[in-house]
């Protein structure tokens, strides 16, 4: 309802309605609730019966009320008959949407044609003899039922409300669920079930650190753990060869649609194992859990595997959305002897001359052909060279500059047929890549590739240890994966080869988790510091416990972290993170629902030793 409407003030915030007064009236008695309300079948008939709820929707006919009594577990249709309950008939009158009430009464068969197959409870009801008012509600600011659309906003604004629709109710059903099969899962493997603290050391190991300070040592500060990455390594090294937690994880970063500042993730760390064993058993694990519930989606097994670099060759990412059957083409050599100022400019400063054919889509219109193409610049790119080829021949640019041997040579390398349509980019590597890979999934999109069916699992291996920057070198996922055998020299003969033992888990072009063989030797770790550039004392002041406890006998050790929050958006065929968790926090990290983050008081800043600035 737009701001201006009767019932909304001037910024377009519902005004809080006058609080309906509880009704007076009320049978005698306290009842308690025995049946919920999804339960009750035809061998019930007869039986005497309590129900408790909320009112889903009340109703008057023939002299009747009707209510549908609404929990977690379903409704039941409740009739109140002037004759075998009037004092209940009566204050049934009062009712209205959301009151919690309690009902009690006889089971019976509904009357012939009025069954409800929609309901697992539509064969009978209820008819009331006794009813408590428990709480009246005020009107809702949205309809309690999956069909009606909300705010998102509002929604998590009145979160209680909103986890009382069916299909949000569904969504944290299943989450139990896949986090109870991943517990007895790992335990029916000798996996132990270790919790690590939530008040932990900050240490420099990827996103900036949600701090705590501390009240008792002023000017000290506790971090809220990124991931339990040091600990779990410590339990290694004390032995606990097998671990597992449902672990808490937090990142203060900049706004992105698909991260969330506080995130859940299951945490494994084993010891004795390779990276096929912690491959081996994820895999497995993943397998189980689609299986078991979500039957209706398709996946293959075993998963394949692909290289890092290939990958970002054939998708533009190393995340790839596999029901994309679509593959990136490199035509450099071929852009070379073209002429086209673009090609040229690219390929002088170090860059390439990549395409995606996208089949049947010659004829797509000059909007939808610039929509693409600003999805493209929004990446990076300068802009799209289009290349069609139509009924009357090729269309584009390059069509009216280009040889026409050289023209037919770049659609054979692009597989280019009558009715497809080619989008060139040329750029460096990094901007091809990031334009190709939107262009791709965008295609695919419109060509109805992206079956919500489908579960596209894959594992990408083959990630370089570390990448260069303008100050020399940052780690590739974290600093503490480790390397194959034998490949430790490349680290002082060429660093930014050097290959590692990390592995990501991908799934319908989302990162799922991501893990490695660690490094287990204290002299390695130590280097692997050096090249990031760590001084002597930032390694003893970030790393030093974890590092003395390798001097106590360490053991080669590996593991991984998989995003909860993402498995449940995927097999729920949610979009966002925001309707997979219990109360969710906006973009930018706000907590509706508790208005959080807040101003604290000046006393509380004062014990901790702590002063605003202006």
């Amino acid at each position: 309802m737009p701001a201006g409407t009767a019932g909304w003030n001037s910024i377009g915030r519902a005004r809080r309605p006058p609080r309906r007064q509880r009704p007076a009236r009320r049978t005698d008695g306290l009842l308690k609730r025995e049946f919920d309300c999804g339960r009750l079948r035809p061998e019930h008939v007869g039986q005497q019966v309590t129900l408790g709820g909320w009112v889903h929707r009340r109703r008057d006919h023939g002299g009747l009320a009707f209510v549908d009594l609404r929990d977690r577990y379903g409704i039941t249709q409740i009739v109140f008959d002037p004759s075998t309950g009037p004092k209940a008939h009566d204050l049934a009158g009062d009712l209205r949407a959301e009151w919690v009430i309690l009902v009690r009464g006889e089971v019976r068969l509904r009357p012939p044609g009025t069954a409800n197959p929609g309901l697992d409870t539509g064969a009978i009801e209820v008819l009331a003899q006794q009813l408590e008012v428990v709480n009246a509600s005020e009107t809702p600011p949205f309809a309690i039922d999956d069909q009606v659309s909300a705010g998102a906003a509002l929604r998590m604004r009145h979160r209680y409300l909103d986890l009382r629709r069916p299909g949000q109710r569904a969504v944290l059903e299943l989450r139990h669920r896949i986090v109870k099969l991943m517990r007895d899962f790992l335990d029916e493997r000798g996996f132990l079930e270790i919790e690590t603290p939530l008040l932990i050391k900050s240490t420099p190991e990827g996103a900036r650190d949600f701090v705590v300070p501390s009240r008792l040592h002023p000017g000290q500060f506790y971090a809220l753990p990124q991931s339990p990455q040091q600990m779990k390594q410590l339990l290694m090294i004390a032995g606990l060869d097998k671990y597992f937690q449902i672990a808490k994880c937090f990142r203060d970063e900049d706004p992105r649609a698909d991260r969330s500042v506080e995130f859940t993730q299951l945490d494994i760390e084993m010891a004795f194992v390779d990276r096929e064993d912690v491959i081996g058993l994820v895999e497995s694990l993943y397998c189980k859990i689609a299986a078991a519930l979500a039957p209706e989606k398709s996946f293959a097994e075993p998963f394949p595997r692909l290289d890092y670099f290939d990958c970002l060759d054939r998708y533009g990412t190393d995340a790839p959305d596999l029901r994309v059957d679509l593959e990136i083409r490199d035509i450099s050599d071929l852009a070379a002897d073209s002429g086209f100022r673009a090609f040229a400019t690219a390929l002088a400063e170090g860059g390439r001359v990549r395409a995606l054919s996208i089949p049947g889509c010659a004829s797509l219109t000059r909007r939808q052909l610039d929509d693409w193409t600003e999805l493209a610049r929004g990446r990076g790119a300068r802009g799209v060279v289009w290349l069609a080829d139509r009924e009357a021949g090729y269309w584009g640019p390059l069509a009216k500059t280009v040889p026409a041997e050289l023209l037919a040579r770049i659609a054979q390398r692009l597989d280019l047929g009558r009715g497809d349509l080619a989008g060139i980019v040329a750029d460096q590597d990094s901007v091809t890549n990031a334009a190709l890979d939107g262009l791709r999934v965008a295609a695919g999109k419109h060509l109805g590739m992206l079956d919500q069916g489908r579960l596209e699992f894959c594992w990408v291996t083959g990630f370089p240890l570390l990448e260069a920057t303008a100050d020399g070198f940052t780690f590739s996922h974290n600093p503490f994966c480790g390397m194959p055998a034998g490949t430790e020299h490349t680290l002082e003969s060429d660093p930014a080869s050097a290959p590692s033992l990390q592995y990501d888990l991908v799934c319908n072009g989302w990162e799922m988790g991501g893990g490695s063989i660690r490094i287990h030797d204290a002299d390695l770790q130590r280097r692997v510091f050096e090249l990031l550039g760590y001084s002597s004392e930032q390694i003893e002041a970030n790393f030093g416990p974890m590092l003395r406890a390798f001097d106590f006998g360490a053991p080669p050790h590996g593991g991984i972290a998989t995003g909860i929050d993402r498995l449940v958006m995927l097999l729920s065929d949610n979009d966002s993170i925001r309707d997979v968790v219990a109360f969710p926090k906006t973009q930018d990290g706000v907590d509706l629902a508790q208005s959080a983050p807040g101003a604290i008081a000046a006393g509380q800043l004062a014990e901790l030793g702590l002063r605003l600035k202006d």
